[in-house]
């Protein structure tokens, strides 16, 4: 698996992420969908990856920066033909030293409450992340749950 910063150009990664906004809308009322689009990504403030095997994408995740410190991550997603297959342990594990060779010393994520969303909350503990009041722009929601951890 290769990992590698996104431009976003590609169809396959459009498709990859339009999958994953139609999941999110499935799963979560408008009002808790946090999930960005292709445009959302593509603003300079933000750092996208893609985890690809050969030409088939089987991961994606990126980093918001918020202020100096500050980021985001947001976007984390692997193939459903892949979960469970250590992609989104790989993804983050690069995410978190990109974060920190990028000179951010927090990073926070909002993800889903529902139990769809239980592995990757699993998943962010196990790398270090605590439960933590709303961030940024984020208001309490039944729906969403945030974690952040120190670098």
């Amino acid at each position: 698996m290769k990992i590698v910063v996104d431009d976003l150009s590609g169809p396959q990664i459009a498709r990859f992420l339009a999958e994953h906004v139609r999941q999110m809308r499935s799963l979560t009322p408008l009002e808790s969908k946090h999930a960005l689009d292709l445009d959302g990504l593509r603003r300079p403030e933000v750092t996208f990856w893609s985890a690809r095997e050969g030409d088939a994408v089987v991961g994606c995740g990126a980093i918001t920066r918020l202020d100096p410190r500050h980021a985001e991550l947001k976007s984390m997603r692997t193939a459903p033909t892949r979960t469970r297959s250590g992609v989104a342990s790989r993804l983050l594990e690069h995410i978190l030293t990109e974060a920190k060779r990028l000179g951010f010393t927090r990073l926070s994520l909002e993800t889903g409450a529902a139990d769809f969303f239980l592995p990757a909350r699993k998943l962010y503990a196990k790398f270090g992340f605590d439960y933590c009041e709303p961030f940024a722009d984020y208001k309490p929601d039944p729906n969403s749950v945030f974690m952040t951890r120190v670098l």
